[in-house]
């Protein structure tokens, strides 16, 4: 497994941000914030997602360049 890329960066981050802002905003009764944190820890996941894709679509063609060569 490589290292994560900056999209999985981006997203662990967005993540957590927003799993912190819900956990706050239904802390302290705030409907909004609670929902704003929702999403995005939602689009961090999403993105998170679309990290890991790419690095294993980059993993599997650094594979087959490394079978061609041989």
């Amino acid at each position: 497994m490589g290292l994560p890329n900056k999209d999985e960066v981006k997203g662990k981050m967005e993540r957590a941000k927003g799993g912190l802002k819900q956990k706050v905003g239904h802390v302290v009764k705030n409907r909004e914030m609670e929902d704003e944190g929702s999403a995005e820890r939602a689009r961090g996941e999403v993105q998170e997602g679309f990290g890991k894709a790419r690095r294993k679509v980059g993993e599997k063609i650094e594979k087959v360049g490394k079978a061609v060569r041989k």
